[in-house]
């Protein structure tokens, strides 16, 4: 299914939890991937960021969607 959005990541259903009115659905990541995250200069320098340091990358939204072909 095409979507706009890029920040898709595959996996595999390894829970699932349903609610009332809502499911709680757990997903396993499958394969490597690569989250781009855009932050200030200042905030780059702030955090002395280098090419191989190990971080964490917070991903902060309103919703996680679930597609299955």
């Amino acid at each position: 299914m095409p979507l706009s959005a890029r920040n898709r990541i595959e996996g595999v259903v390894k829970g699932i939890e349903k609610g009332g009115v809502a499911s709680t659905v757990k997903v396993e990541i499958t394969k490597p991937a690569i989250i781009t995250s855009m932050i200030t200069r200042e905030a780059a320098e702030d955090l002395d960021l280098k090419e191989g340091d190990e971080v964490e990358a917070v991903i902060k939204a309103s919703e996680v969607m679930v597609s299955k072909d």
